[in-house]
């Protein structure tokens, strides 16, 4: 930093938020015929919950079923088991039913929202805009328990300092403390969302101080495919469009006709500002899914998965995968949710381990039934297994063995019932795979928010915000552009809109949603999406995730906004009115 031309050297606040989700926490219990405990709960984390209620209680895991139904969202709140354990108290006491619903008032007051965090950036640049070095120190706020409180702030370095590729040195610290405040947890984007906010804005600043365009800035400055990123574990960037998202939002959203503000006439001015984001695939070495397929009689697949869909539509997407790999349509399978007496083993839905961990596992368990369809009519007609194929309708005699002779084939229906039937020297196939990997390849994304100032009053309205998101291949471009949009709104909510409050005593002022301010579908403008795919070869099908980077490039975006539309930077989230017409 010493021998750089310019250094921004500012702090950076974020308030805590909650994820409020449509659905509050709820769990329902019985004992079953076997005096096992049965426990049916709206959770992300289903084998988790097992273990958690198998502690509390001082019972064997054996003892406990979990079961998940269908989730009204989650966003990382129900990634604890906030309501699990009391249900169960009861029931497992008494041998009786008994369920808990929280009413909203009950869920804001016992989840477990963002971490409030205040983050120091220190940059370093040339006077060319190339940034040298980058100093990031974030000091979190877990609430009264520390859940999640390493591993979150771990990620506001982590997964905004590799952006940067041309960096010479960097450092990142972290401190996480207690305070007499409601505990805080997991939430999407998770940790990454606080720390892009701080060195993405820190970015702008510099691209302002210099009079450098920050698109041009970003040009000179970002990571690249092949690239190795020593601020993330030293990982090689095996697939990345990071170029092609930055230039598909400046050509989507008209940078060079809209930079950086224009005066309306009318008492308002209209602004633009950008931001950059990366997230994960799952967590390396640690995450695990897995998948088992079955074949049934007529031809159709039984799916069971151990990951918790919440409505981000994984369900829909291993199904898909799994297919591709077979060369059926997915209406042939049928996706069976978690139970833990049943399914295998999956760590959970979070980190955005769905598509990439457990897809991985879905293809391969696949790739295994596909073998085992060949190999089992291969037997049938006493036949070698490469002299076999399966083509997703009919088991038939490879190109190569039928010209040498007659044509052989059953349709998949008929073999499927023989292998049922167990005529023929034919079995029920079933397949199973795992996953885990040791890479967490980074999706990424880049964003520009053009906002409008109310002079007079310092409103702040986001009237379009163009977003460009490369999540490898793009399994289901329907499921990831709502994935898009519902991340850029809550993105956008954080920055202008939410704040938990508490009063001196830490009790929680925002109980409900009168006076916890979400954005209506009014208050977001228009959000355009598109995708810039590479080819993760280590994904299923060249895929990478999407759940979580999309919340993060809104919070720097629409601040940098504010800051060319008012001439002076908001540093604190929320940015209310007041902070935008007077400063800070």
């Amino acid at each position: 930093l010493a021998g750089c031309d310019v250094v921004i050297d500012h702090t950076y606040h974020t308030r805590a938020c909650q994820q409020a989700m449509m659905e509050t926490f709820r769990t329902y219990c019985s004992i079953d015929a076997y005096g096992r405990l049965n426990v049916l709960s709206s959770t992300q984390i289903v084998f988790h919950c097992r273990r958690i209620l198998a502690n509390a209680l001082h019972i064997p895991k054996s003892m406990i079923r979990v079961a998940k139904p269908r989730i009204g969202g989650g966003f990382g709140a129900k990634q604890t088991s906030v309501c699990e354990v009391y249900p169960a108290f009861v029931t497992w006491k008494t041998k009786k039913p008994s369920k808990i619903i929280f009413s909203r008032y009950e869920s804001q007051i016992a989840s477990t929202p963002r971490h409030e965090m205040e983050l120091h950036v220190r940059l370093g640049a040339t006077k060319d805009g190339i940034v040298r070095g980058i100093d990031l120190y974030t000091l979190s706020n877990t609430g009264a328990y520390g859940e999640h409180g390493p591993t979150t702030v771990g990620l506001s370095g982590h997964k905004s300092i590799p952006l940067y590729g041309k960096a010479e040195a960097f450092r990142f610290v972290s401190d996480v403390v207690y305070t007499n405040h409601m505990s805080a947890g997991a939430y999407r984007g998770y940790g990454a969302t606080q720390g892009l906010f701080a060195v993405e804005s820190a970015v702008n600043e510099l691209a302002d101080k210099l009079g450098i365009d920050p698109f041009v800035i970003r040009q000179r400055n970002i990571v690249h495919e092949g690239d190795v990123m020593p601020a993330y574990y030293g990982q090689v960037n095996t697939s990345c469009a990071l170029d092609r998202c930055l230039q598909a939002v400046h050509d989507n959203i008209g940078w060079d006709e809209k930079y950086p503000v224009r005066d309306m006439g009318n008492g308002k001015v209209r602004a633009v500002g950008m931001g950059m984001a990366m997230q994960g695939s799952g967590i390396t070495s640690v995450d695990v899914g897995s998948a088992s397929l079955k074949i049934n009689d007529d031809g159709f697949y039984t799916l069971s998965i151990g990951a918790a869909d919440m409505g981000t539509g994984c369900d829909t997407i291993l199904a898909q995968i799994a297919a591709e790999e077979l060369g059926v349509e997915s209406s042939m399978i049928v996706v069976r949710g978690v139970d833990t007496d049943v399914s295998p083993f999956d760590a959970g839905s979070y980190a955005s381990s769905g598509t990439y961990v457990t897809g991985l596992a879905a293809k391969n368990a696949a790739t295994e039934l596909r073998e085992k369809i060949c190999a089992k009519a291969a037997q049938m007609w006493d036949l070698d297994a490469a002299d076999v194929v399966f083509d997703g309708q009919y088991v038939r005699l490879s190109d190569e063995r039928a010209a040498r002779e007659q044509n052989r084939y059953l349709t998949l229906r008929d073999f499927a019932n023989l292998c049922v039937k167990n005529i023929a020297g034919g079995d029920a196939l079933t397949s199973h795979a795992s996953a885990c990997l040791p890479v967490s390849p980074p999706p990424f994304m880049a964003g520009i928010a053009e906002v409008e100032v109310d002079k007079a009053t310092g409103k702040v309205t986001v009237v379009d915000y163009a977003a460009a998101v490369d999540c490898g291949t793009v399994i289901n471009e329907a499921l990831a552009r709502v994935q898009a949009e519902g991340g850029i709104a809550q993105g956008i909510g954080h920055a202008l809109y939410e704040i938990v409050e508490h009063d001196d005593r830490g009790r929680l002022r925002t109980g409900n949603f009168m006076s916890y301010k979400l954005p209506t579908r009014l208050d977001i403008g228009s959000i355009r999406v598109a995708f810039e795919p590479s080819y993760e070869p280590t994904g299923p099908f060249g895929a990478k995730s999407i759940g979580e980077v999309v919340i993060n490039t809104p919070l720097a975006a629409v601040a940098s906004a504010v800051a060319h539309a008012t001439g002076h930077q908001v540093r604190s989230l929320p940015i209310t009115p007041e902070k935008a017409l007077l400063g800070e």
